[in-house]
C-alpha cells in the first residue's frame, strides 16, 4: 500500500491527496494531514480507517469515511470548473453513443452540480438526459422543497437519494458476512448510517415523501441489510428501489431480489476487471455468486447495467462485452470468468436500455425505438447480434442522435 512518504518527496509543502480508483482509499502526504489535522489521536470514524504504522502514526491512507475528514480541506470546485466538467462528460457520453444517464451525487457538492446542469441546459448544451442522485443524508432539503421523484423536465431531474451501505471489495471495505481470505480477522466496514439505524429512518422518511432511493451496497452482508430495509417499506417495485452494485451476492439474496423487487443495478465492466483478483479476497466458491447475471435474471430480478464511471470506462459496448464474455482484462479467462454467469447480448442491451429506463421512470419516454418514443439512438459500426461475442468490445458509435438531433 502507498504511504505518505512515498509522495512526500515529489510534493514538498503542497497538498496532496490522491484517490484509489474506486474511490473508496485514498493516501494524503503529510502536509494534507497536517491541514486536515489527523494525527496519530485522530480516532478512526465509524466506518472509515485511518491506517498507521507500526508506531501508531498515520501513513497517509485513509479508507471510506474517514477520507471526509482530508477531503473536507480540500477548495470546493467553483461552478465554472464544474461546467467545464460537465462538458467533458457530456462530449464522452456522446462519443459512446449515451444519451441518457444517472449522475450519483456522492456530497453535498451535488447541489452545485445541479446548478451547473441547469445552466447548460439553458444554453441547450445538455447533450444528454440527466437523472441528479442527491446524497440521502441531506433528503430533508428536498423534503422541504416539495421534490417528489422524476422532479424537472425531459432532460434534467433530480433522480432521487442516493445512500452508502458499505466500501469496495479492492480497498477491502466491503461488509461480508465472512472474512476475506486474505484477511482472515477483517469483515469489511459498515457505514455509521446503517449500523446506528439512520439509514432506515432516512430510507422510511424519504419514501414516504415520494423519493427514490438507491443504496451502494458490495459485500453479502451490505446486500442483505440495505434489502432488509427496503423489504420493510412494502412493494419496492412501485417504489423502484435500487441497490447500486449488488456485487458479491449468495443464493439466499439472490432470491430475494426476485422476490422483493429492488432493482439490482450493476456495472458489469468490474467483473472482468475485479475477476482478475476477486477470489484472493474472497475465495473460489463465493465467487461462484458473484456479479451474478445470469442468476439474476433466471430468478426474475430487474437487473440494470450502467458504467461506474470514471470508476471503470464509459463505453456501454465494453459492459455487453463483459456481460456476454466476461473475460477477464489480462486475458487470463478466454472461456470467461465464471462463465455460467454469461448472458446473451439482446439480455444486456435490455439492461442498458429497457430496464434502465424503467428503473429513472421513464419507461413510456426512452429505451426503446418506437413511435411515440423521444429520439435517442445510437448507431454502431457492427450488428452486435450477429457478429462474434468477442468482437464486441471493438465496435464504434458511428452516429449518436439525441432529441432528433446528430451530435457526431
Amino acid at each position: 500500500m502507498p504511504t505518505r512518504q512515498m509522495i512526500d518527496a515529489v510534493t514538498w509543502s503542497h497538498p496532496a491527496f490522491l484517490t484509489r480508483m474506486d474511490m473508496h482509499m485514498g493516501v494524503a502526504n503529510t502536509r494534507a494531514l497536517e491541514l486536515a489535522g489527523i494525527t496519530r489521536d485522530t480516532p478512526d470514524p465509524a466506518g472509515g480507517t485511518i491506517v498507521r504504522d507500526a508506531d501508531g502514526e498515520p501513513t497517509g491512507l485513509l479508507k471510506d469515511a474517514a477520507m471526509p475528514l482530508l477531503t473536507a480541506v480540500i477548495p470546493a470546485a467553483t461552478i465554472d470548473e464544474r461546467i467545464a466538467a460537465a462538458r467533458a462528460g457530456l462530449r464522452e457520453a456522446a462519443r459512446f453513443g449515451v444519451t441518457s444517464f444517472c449522475d450519483m451525487g456522492m456530497s453535498p457538492e451535488a447541489y452545485d452540480d445541479f446548478r451547473a446542469y441547469q445552466r447548460l441546459e439553458r444554453e441547450d448544451a445538455l447533450t444528454a438526459r440527466v437523472s441528479l442522485f442527491m446524497p440521502i443524508g441531506s433528503y430533508e432539503q428536498l423534503q422541504r422543497a416539495g421534490v417528489e421523484k422524476r422532479f424537472g423536465g425531459e432532460r434534467l431531474r433530480i433522480g432521487g437519494l442516493k445512500g452508502f451501505a458499505d466500501g469496495s471489495l479492492g480497498s477491502s471495505t466491503a461488509a461480508f458476512r465472512e472474512p476475506f481470505a486474505d484477511e482472515p480477522h477483517h469483515c469489511g466496514l459498515v457505514m455509521k448510517e446503517m449500523s446506528d439505524g439512520s439509514m432506515a429512518k432516512w430510507v422510511a422518511d424519504a419514501d414516504a415523501h415520494e423519493l427514490q432511493i438507491a443504496i451502494h451496497a458490495i459485500g453479502d452482508r451490505a446486500n442483505a441489510d440495505v434489502l432488509s430495509i427496503f423489504e420493510s417499506r412494502g412493494d419496492a417495485r412501485e417504489r423502484r428501489f435500487r441497490i447500486e452494485h449488488a456485487q458479491h451476492l449468495d443464493p439466499s439474496l439472490i432470491e430475494r431480489f426476485a422476490r422483493s423487487g429492488v432493482i439490482a443495478s450493476m456495472q458489469p465492466h468490474h467483473a472482468i476487471d475485479d475477476g482478475r483478483w476477486a477470489e484472493t479476497k474472497i475465495g473460489r466458491e463465493r465467487a461462484k455468486s458473484t456479479y451474478a447475471f445470469r442468476s439474476l435474471i433466471d430468478a426474475g430480478a430487474t437487473v440494470t447495467f450502467g458504467s461506474d464511471w470514471t470508476v471503470a470506462p464509459l463505453n456501454p459496448l465494453l459492459g455487453i462485452y463483459a456481460a456476454v464474455t466476461r473475460r477477464t482484462i489480462d486475458g487470463r479467462h478466454p472461456d470467461g470468468w465464471i462463465p455460467e454467469q454469461k448472458i446473451t447480448v439482446e439480455e444486456a442491451l435490455r439492461c442498458y436500455t429497457v430496464n434502465n429506463a424503467w428503473s429513472m421512470f421513464a419507461e413510456h419516454e426512452l429505451g426503446r425505438i418506437a413511435p411515440g418514443m423521444l429520439a435517442d439512438i445510437a448507431l454502431l459500426s457492427d450488428d452486435i447480434f450477429t457478429i462474434a461475442p468477442e468482437k464486441i468490445a471493438d465496435v464504434q458509435v458511428e452516429m449518436t442522435i439525441f432529441d432528433g438531433r446528430v451530435l457526431q
